[in-house]
């Protein structure tokens, strides 16, 4: 005896539209993540101190970086390079200008550089740095929460971390998001 069994009942079932309805949800993220800019990536230590730390100089500086030189009443920026970064390269001249400009205390910290390499660098390109710590194993960036080079972080008053981006600095992202950070901060000391 032969039995025929229908699938007629089985239209219309969530089984049958559920890997369409994955796909969909899938795509909506998917959607939505080519309008975030990959630069302002949340960090969770934004409004927190700056870590605890302590780093020699960079070979062929006087000047080490420590958590002390964060907590000096003054608005300062943190920028991490590394002499293998190409997109370090890319930035340094807009580093060197807002260095030149006096606006803040001007600090870097050398990612996993070697210590000729970090000297050579530095000298042939120009020095923007009123300190910099050689990070030499990572460990520091870790603790600021890098992601990888170049990063720019800016500490306000306190010693707390106001601000992160992710990647080159350009004059475009000078001029939008890092002087007006800058500005805000310095205005609210101000008031």
């Amino acid at each position: 005896m032969m039995r025929i069994v229908s699938r007629a009942g089985n239209r219309g079932s969530i089984g049958t539209y559920l890997p369409l309805l994955i796909f969909v949800v899938i795509g909506i993220f998917l959607g939505i993540g080519l309008f975030l800019n990959p630069h302002l990536i949340p960090s969770p230590l934004i409004g927190k101190q700056v870590p605890e730390f302590s780093l020699p100089p960079v070979q062929g500086r006087e000047l080490g970086l420590s958590t002390a030189d964060f907590k000096t009443g003054e608005v300062s920026i943190l920028n991490v390079f590394a002499s293998w970064c190409t997109a370090c390269l890319e930035e340094h001249p807009f580093m060197m200008s807002l260095s030149a400009s006096g606006l803040v205390q001007f600090y870097g910290l050398n990612y996993k550089d070697s210590p000729d390499a970090a000297e050579e660098w530095l000298d042939k390109y120009g020095d923007p740095y009123m300190r910099t710590g050689a990070d030499i194993n990572g460990r520091v960036a870790i603790d600021w929460g890098v992601y990888g080079v170049p990063e720019t972080f800016i500490v306000d008053q306190q010693g707390k971390i106001a601000f992160k981006y992710i990647g080159p600095i350009n004059q475009k992202v000078l001029d939008e998001e890092i002087l007006p950070v800058i500005r805000k901060l310095k205005n609210t000391n101000n008031d």
